[in-house]
């Protein structure tokens, strides 16, 4: 239980509901506090952070994020390796 702290918080909602419900970011006071920041200055911000978050952690190639015709090419290498080794025995 929290007791007397009141903290501002950007609610960013997923675009798909499958994965993710929404994204809480608590701003920083400082931050908050500060003139000429506005709240679609923060927003913006949280909405990037987000996004750079679902980009790297959730890749289509997961850890080893190579290029999608770098692992075509393995592919083939590996394919063609393996029918040269079945030909030749």
């Amino acid at each position: 239980m929290v007791k007397g702290i009141s903290r501002r918080v950007v609610l960013i909602k997923s675009p798909d509901p499958k994965i993710f419900d929404e994204a809480i970011f608590l701003v920083r006071e400082e931050t908050a506090k500060k003139p000429g920041v506005t709240y679609e200055q923060i927003l913006h911000e949280a909405a990037n952070v987000a996004e750079d978050f679902v980009r790297n952690k959730f890749s289509p190639t997961g850890r080893f994020s190579l290029p999608r015709w770098v692992w075509a090419g393995i592919g083939g290498l590996a394919v063609g390796l393996i029918w040269l080794a079945t030909a030749l025995l």
